[in-house]
């Protein structure tokens, strides 16, 4: 039997998750709290927008959500207009959302005494990642709910992975941020050291992404950041937000992630400059203040 979809929110992911469920005939009911947004996802795809987020949940035997952080989330779930009003005995809801883990332990087991079932499912791989389906999906929260809705997720991604208990899904995206920013600043220094030396820089990033040095942040990033493409596959923005949850785990956990807060002062001086909507791979910027270089010819 197939299950009823519903999914919340249409940002620069979800639009990409959305089309790729649509396009393995899942049925979909979107809402989103910008109805433009809906409206417009309605021109292109065979999708229901629901009246009310009561009525989706009411309606839904899955539900998707992919908000920007915590409060964002319990907001849907336990606002006054939000789901847990309207959701059934035996739903399943799936949490795409990066969020704090501890909020994530704290909804599944709200959500558990009314036998409604949570998974936090945060992805990895950006918008283009959304857009082809192709997106790493890290799961935490009871296994059989797990199995239940993989043939869901692998409607949107390729590598779907159940990680253990309520909250795991959450700190292994954490984990995820760490490597993806850190190596960014990577990506960033061997660039200006490139430009600074008179080397063809994109003809060294071919040169070398193939070796031990080589990373997905390298191969997709580095090129934008030499021809001045700025537009996010994820923005300054959203990642500074999930490096305020890794930096609050580390605190609570009594660990010192010295690069990861680097980055996050970095980060905060393009977030001051006005930059925070650009992609993350203008960190590099943040180097070519301090070092007087500039990675991109104009």
């Amino acid at each position: 039997m197939t299950s009823r979809i519903g999914f919340v929110g249409l940002g620069i992911m979800g639009r990409g998750m959305v089309k790729n469920l649509v396009e393995k005939n899942h049925p979909v009911t979107v809402w989103n709290r910008t109805p433009e947004k809906a409206e417009s996802l309605k021109k292109d795809l065979n999708i229901t927008i629901a009246p009310s987020i009561k009525s989706l949940a009411e309606t839904s035997d899955v539900v998707l959500l992919c908000v920007s952080d915590t409060p964002d989330v319990e907001d849907v779930l336990f606002g006054e207009t939000g789901l847990a009003n309207g959701l059934r005995s035996g739903t399943t809801v799936v949490d795409l959302s990066t969020i704090s883990p501890a909020a994530s332990r704290a909804f599944g087991k709200t959500l558990a005494e009314k036998n409604i079932a949570f998974l936090d499912a945060p992805v990895s791989g950006g918008s283009e990642g959304a857009a082809k389906g192709t997106l790493s999906i890290m799961v935490g929260g009871p296994e059989e709910a797990f199995d239940r809705v993989k043939p869901i997720l692998e409607a949107m991604g390729t590598r779907i992975t159940h990680m253990g208990p309520s909250g795991s899904g959450q700190t292994t995206k954490l984990m995820n941020q760490i490597l993806v920013v850190v190596n960014m600043l990577a990506v960033s220094e061997a660039l200006l050291l490139g430009r600074a030396a008179d080397v063809d820089l994109l003809k060294a990033v071919r040169a070398v992404e193939a070796g031990a040095g080589g990373s997905w942040m390298l191969s997709q990033r580095a090129p934008q950041a030499i021809d001045g493409y700025w537009q996010p596959g994820f923005t300054i923005d959203l990642q500074q937000k999930d490096l305020r949850l890794v930096l609050e785990s580390a605190r609570e956990l009594g660990l010192p992630l010295l690069a990861t807060s680097l980055v996050h002062q970095l980060y905060n001086k393009l977030q001051k400059d006005g930059k925070g909507g650009l992609g993350n791979h203008a960190l590099v910027q943040a180097l070519e203040d301090l070092s007087g270089l500039k990675v991109h010819k104009a």
